[in-house]
């Protein structure tokens, strides 16, 4: 929520309102919220071992409850704040979806629901600005990883295609169909037990196998994965000379509404002057 979405300062609901907003935006209510978050992703882990439940299960059952009441009272002082706008926001409705499932049952059929309960740990992204900007990078970044995608994608059909003409026949398992190359194929790429578990025994039957697998690594392991990384951090930079350029705007029109007010100040000075000048001319006529 941006200065210029502030409520106005009056009397009654609205007044109340706008001291509710101030509230949420304030710094302590965010390292409030933070806090009660990351002792609620503690309390979840510590859920999943017996002997902190035979210990403890009580309390860390109350906490979790307690803490779920402190997310829907914050989204409902929010809703009531912030109106229509509250839905404007991708943060208030990704903190919304993560507390809705919060409150589905977890027994009976619904019980796998349980598990998502350590969703609410995300909710540390809303709440840490530093979080919210690399999620921002990564998002305006996605345009640009789908060409590299859609590169990678070609790159790893042509490999494919050839790998299972050339080592398909020897290698049935690895390289026996298209779709059994692209899976050998990437696991190659992730450079997981890629040389001792499939390159070597294809170089005992095919020993030049090495100069299709090489420049095949280089490329998509250290090339592509180089790609993903500059364009990521383009997007942030990007990013951040956006944020220097809005602060340098309201620099600006800050310094702009300074001089402005200096100029009104100085010309109410200057009436003021000539008033008294002429109350003094009228006071010496008058003697």
């Amino acid at each position: 929520m941006t200065a210029a979405e502030e409520l106005p300062e009056t009397g009654g609901a609205n007044g109340l309102r706008t001291r509710a907003q101030g509230a949420l935006e304030s710094r302590w209510f965010s390292i409030a919220l933070t806090t009660v978050i990351a002792l609620n992703a503690v309390t979840l882990g510590l859920e999943t071992w017996p002997a902190a439940m035979d210990r403890a299960g009580a309390l860390l059952h109350a906490f979790d409850r307690v803490a779920l009441w402190i997310y829907t009272i914050e989204l409902t002082v929010k809703f009531w704040v912030y109106r229509g706008r509250f839905f404007k926001s991708g943060w208030n409705l990704f903190d919304l979806i993560i507390v809705v499932i919060a409150w589905l049952p977890t027994a009976g059929p619904l019980s796998v629901l349980r598990a998502l309960r350590i969703l609410r740990v995300l909710r540390l992204i809303s709440v840490v600005p530093q979080m919210r900007n690399v999620v921002g990078a990564l998002l305006s970044a996605l345009p640009g990883m789908g060409s590299i995608v859609a590169v990678l994608l070609l790159l790893f059909y042509i490999a494919a295609v050839m790998t299972t003409k050339l080592f398909g026949e020897v290698f049935p398992k690895w390289f026996g169909t298209v779709g059994e190359s692209m899976y050998s194929l990437f696991q190659i790429m992730t450079l997981e037990s890629w040389s001792m578990g499939i390159v070597r025994p294809v170089m005992e039957e095919f020993p030049m196998a090495w100069v299709f697998f090489v420049p095949f690594v280089v490329v998509t392991s250290f090339a592509v994965l180089n790609l993903f990384i500059a364009l990521i951090v383009n997007s942030m930079q990007t990013l951040h000379a956006k944020d220097r350029e809005n602060v340098k705007d309201f620099e600006h029109i800050a310094h702009t509404e300074r001089e402005v007010l200096h100029e009104e100040l100085r010309a109410l000075r200057e009436e003021v002057t000539n008033l008294r000048k002429d109350l003094q001319s009228d006071t010496n006529r008058r003697r």
